[in-house]
């Protein structure tokens, strides 16, 4: 299993850049950020300083979306980025929410995620697409190469990540939805005639890696509250479009029954005070909390469901211990193991 780390580009750019580098020291092997040009600063930017200074980890957004960026736009900075740097990128892509939001527009519908995943996936490795009428194609990038993941939630979006995209973004860590989501896709996967073993699936959630009693426990909580609050954004447009059809898990959907709004002002944000909705059982299933024995026992779980990478949002008061305790404890625990000798 490949470990990830996922960061707010919060300013100074300087900060995201300094734990990029740290991250890859400690073998985090991906460097995600959010994509919300508004709410922080721009992501594209600091990717190209992250791969200066950095030699293995691919980079890349957790996750952009067709709305706010022009599809040609997004391929051609990619296989710059790829020029300079040596195919070191991956594209998380879903259909749109903060960044969409904040500037009161609407997430792109099924189809035109679609599209738009075929589309950049095809400029980006070099490929011609037709696009307004027109056959387009970066003509440099003969030799660029970059997957495009696609971040999902409900059957339609599920659906379509086994079908065209080379890799699936579930962001939560509870084993049962996880089984679920991943079921889903490599259904659809071998519905389209692909083999469902080549498309990647990775999990991100917040991490915290505490000493295990329980007052530091409850403060983790609290620290990551806020991400139940996130995923209750996704998950109310679920329900306005299933209802309680079955179609969703009720084990993502109930929670959000007490869900009375949100402020993106405090999207991502420890201490969010729209997510009194979201209970601790919620926070404890969602995210990862506890010594390192217990995220490697959640970790082999995720494992053994088929996840290829579990990438930890670092959006809590305790980055560095928690990237330090990844990198001594957790990371060599759930590699697969070379022998010298046998």
């Amino acid at each position: 299993m490949e470990i990830g780390v996922v960061m707010q580009c919060t300013p100074p750019a300087a900060r995201v850049i300094d734990l990029a580098k740290r991250a890859e020291t400690y073998g985090f092997t991906y460097v995600w950020t959010f994509d919300s040009h508004i709410l922080w600063e721009e992501p594209y930017v600091i990717y190209s300083k992250i791969l200066d200074e950095t030699r293995k980890v691919i980079v890349g957004p957790m996750v952009t979306n067709p709305a706010t960026r022009d599809i040609t736009v997004t391929a051609s900075v990619f296989a710059t980025l790829n020029e300079m740097y040596g195919n070191r990128t991956v594209i998380g892509i879903g259909r749109g929410d903060s960044a969409v939001r904040v500037t009161n527009g609407k997430p792109v519908s099924v189809a035109e995620l679609r599209q738009a995943v075929i589309d950049i996936k095809g400029l980006v490795n070099g490929d011609a697409i037709e696009y307004k009428g027109n056959s387009l194609r970066l003509p440099w990038a003969l030799d660029s190469r970059a997957d495009v993941w696609v971040a999902a939630y409900g059957p339609k979006v599920l659906a379509l990540a086994g079908e065209v995209g080379d890799g699936f973004i579930l962001q939560l860590a509870d084993p049962s939805i996880a089984e679920w989501t991943i079921a889903s896709v490599r259904e659809s996967a071998t519905a389209a005639g692909r083999n469902p073993d080549d498309v990647y699936i990775c999990v991100a959630a917040p991490a915290y890696v505490s000493d295990g009693s329980p007052e530091h426990h409850a403060h983790a909580r609290d620290q990551l509250r806020w991400f139940g609050g996130m995923v209750g954004n996704h998950v109310a447009d679920i329900v306005e479009r299933y209802g309680d059809s079955g179609a969703v898990p009720k084990a993502l959907t109930d929670y959000i029954k007490g869900r009375q709004g949100y402020d993106y002002n405090e999207h991502g944000r420890v201490g969010n005070t729209h997510t009194d909705f979201v209970p601790d059982e919620i926070v404890d299933r969602f995210c990862i909390i506890g010594t390192p024995e217990d995220h490697i026992r959640r970790l082999e779980e995720l494992k053994a469901l088929g996840v290829d990478q579990f990438a930890v949002y670092l959006q809590h008061d305790d980055k560095d211990h928690t990237m330090a305790a990844y990198g001594e404890k957790i990371i060599p625990a759930v590699q697969d193991a070379i022998l010298a000798r046998s």
